[in-house]
């Protein structure tokens, strides 16, 4: 079970290092399911995604356990450039691994 106390760890590891993305209200979506529906803004995040923030999270957490050559990772997008720029931010050598397929943008 994930309890507040884990968030509010891991917000403040975040703090000053993730950007505080936006909060926008949908009006489109809050009328169509009736309800009010808000959209986070993580596409405005370093490296457009938040698996910067769980990235830079984990590596808080494993750092002092890592050799010399760092951390590898491997994913077609997303999670790669996460982890990329979470290893940088923390000078912490990275190999990223991708498909041949991965999208050029990634």
């Amino acid at each position: 079970m994930l309890h507040l106390e884990k968030i509010n760890q891991a917000a403040a590891i975040l703090e000053g290092i993730a950007f505080e993305t936006p909060l926008v209200y949908s009006n489109y979506l809050s009328s169509r399911f009736d309800a009010k529906v808000y959209l986070k803004l993580e596409n405005l995040q370093r490296t457009g995604s938040f698996k910067f923030r769980g990235a830079y999270h984990k590596l808080t957490k494993i750092r002092d356990t890592l050799g010399p050559l760092g951390v590898v990772a491997a994913s077609a997008g997303n999670h790669a450039q996460g982890v990329a720029h979470a290893a940088h931010l923390m000078s912490i050598p990275s190999s990223i691994v991708m498909p041949e397929w991965a999208s050029i943008s990634k």
